[in-house]
């Protein structure tokens, strides 16, 4: 049976008051939380905010995750690169930041040190890639980086925003084994993909999921409220031969009651998973 996570932030109440973050001051605390929820392990986040607190940023940060990860029994498999939201990999023009992709190629130095199985890359709102130049750039990049993770024993996975047809097509070019998707299944429903189109496209290159609800072209929302057809998006992930953990990325409730919010979470993905 697939292992149930959670992305890092959700088992405490907003850092910063933002959505989405790297709880720079309180990290620690979701590893209890984790156990606490009978979660298997947490997606990290690194993000251009509070990096230098962020323990993937320096050997004794990532020591420490070992002995934590060790005693606390939650493990660490997947790092949810947000940092490249700010820092784009490839501008508006199509062309390959350097520095950006320099700051990558550490990034996946530091992951194989805690034999992280996978970075998801996000290429979505700010971080779009719209026009053919750009798409053009990802082709050349991830041709360029998927070696250097393999050799390493890491997989990169795009997050886009992309229709399932074009996105195959960019795959296909690419053409290398460590360069996956990241299927978020929310982000498919408020774009009005059919999962039934856009997973039969795509289920041989789906390496990681992100389970979410959302309303068409809106929001996120509780798991089962919005227009995620969750049934038919569970059993393709599961015909594609995906046997990996999900990831929990799903609305928020009430501050202070995430660890009772992340129960419930992971027993509708069992739910769906037991159908």
């Amino acid at each position: 049976m697939n292992d149930i996570a959670i992305m890092q932030g959700r088992l405490l109440p907003p850092y910063e008051g933002r959505f989405q973050a790297f709880p720079a001051k309180k990290w620690r605390d979701e590893f209890v939380n984790a156990n606490s929820a009978n979660l298997a392990c947490i997606e990290w986040i690194y993000e251009k905010p509070n990096e230098n607190l962020n323990p993937f940023s320096s050997d004794d940060g990532i020591k420490e995750l070992r002995q934590i990860i060790k005693t606390s029994g939650i493990s660490i498999r997947s790092i949810c690169a947000d940092y490249y939201m700010d820092e784009f990999l490839i501008d508006v023009n199509g062309n390959i930041r350097n520095k950006a992709v320099n700051h990558l190629i550490w990034l996946i130095g530091q992951a194989a040190k805690l034999s992280i199985i996978y970075i998801v890359l996000p290429f979505v709102d700010a971080s779009s890639l719209g026009t053919s130049p750009q798409q053009q750039g990802l082709i050349s990049l991830m041709q360029a980086l998927g070696p250097k993770a393999a050799k390493l024993g890491l997989e990169l996975h795009l997050e886009t925003n992309l229709s399932p047809t074009l996105f195959k097509g960019i795959l296909e070019s690419i053409n290398h084994p460590s360069i996956q998707v990241n299927f978020d299944i929310g982000n498919s429903a408020s774009l009005n993909y059919d999962p039934t189109e856009e997973l039969t496209a795509l289920a041989p290159f789906i390496g990681s999921v992100h389970v979410k609800d959302r309303m068409l072209g809106g929001s996120t929302v509780a798991l089962g409220q919005g227009n995620a057809d969750f049934p038919t998006c569970f059993n393709l992930i599961r015909k594609a031969g995906f046997s990996r953990h999900f990831v929990l990325q799903t609305a928020r409730g009430k501050d202070g009651h995430e660890v009772e919010l992340a129960i419930h979470n992971r027993k509708f993905v069992e739910q769906q998973l037991s159908n």
